[in-house]
């Protein structure tokens, strides 16, 4: 192939920045538990990765939805973080158990 070919078929950064944002404009904002778990981080896109992390994140939604929709005191805001975290702290650990190679 010609060089002058193989350059005007390679993006430039400017485009793979457009096509980048264009997909981030058209995508659906993701939702607190599904930042929390890291939704889209799954590199070897395992099916079992994916259904925990979303188990996960719909449990921190579901807790969230509730902690925001109540009167809340100093030991529900403890008892809230405290949950989180741990939902957090299983969905790791799932993980890790799913993806051990030894």
């Amino acid at each position: 192939m010609p060089e002058n070919q193989f350059n005007e078929m390679a993006s430039t950064p400017e485009d793979d920045r457009r096509k980048w944002v264009s997909e981030i404009k058209t995508e659906a904002p993701m939702s607190f538990g599904e930042q929390l778990v890291g939704i889209k981080f799954n590199p070897a896109n395992d099916d079992k990765v994916s259904k925990a992390k979303s188990l996960c994140a719909e449990l921190m939604d579901l807790v969230e939805t509730e902690f925001a929709n109540r009167e809340t005191s100093r030991l529900s805001g403890i008892l809230y973080n405290h949950t989180i975290g741990e939902i957090l702290n299983a969905q790791m650990n799932v993980v890790k158990l799913l993806t051990l190679k030894y």
